[in-house]
């Protein structure tokens, strides 16, 4: 995807770019690439890998959870080869959102916690609005 602002200033709190946004906009991204079938399914894979990455996983790791479905291995290669400024942006918006609660008083475990928290929330209703 492409950004009017970066991710850097996501992080220093510039823009107000979020989760739900970043969802919106990878849905629209991954409509346009691929149509809209089986939109949901490839929307929380690609969306999974971008959070995976986002936060410091490896790739290869992720891969390792495919092995045995070839198609979804060799797609998720191909995939992966796009994604990093989607990755940089969606780590931006995890800073943020932890750093927001920092700031705020909030021990960082907390701040951990909370923002895995609503990190869930958010990803179950982007998947309830791909799905309709």
């Amino acid at each position: 995807m492409e950004w009017d602002f970066s991710a850097e200033q996501v992080v220093k709190g510039e823009v107000g770019y979020g989760l739900a946004e970043f969802r919106r906009d990878l849905v629209q991204e991954i409509r346009m690439n691929a149509g809209d079938g089986a939109l949901g399914d490839t929307c929380d894979l690609v969306y999974d890998l971008c959070y995976w990455r986002a936060t410091g996983k490896p790739f290869e790791a992720f891969l390792a959870g495919f092995r045995h479905d070839p198609p979804t291995t060799e797609f998720l290669r191909s995939v992966n080869a796009h994604m990093d400024a989607n990755v940089a942006m969606l780590g931006a918006i995890l800073q943020r959102l932890i750093m927001d609660r920092v700031e705020a008083g909030m021990p960082l475990e907390r701040a951990l916690e909370e923002v895995a928290l609503l990190h869930a929330q958010v990803v179950r209703a982007g998947g309830e609005a791909i799905r309709g």
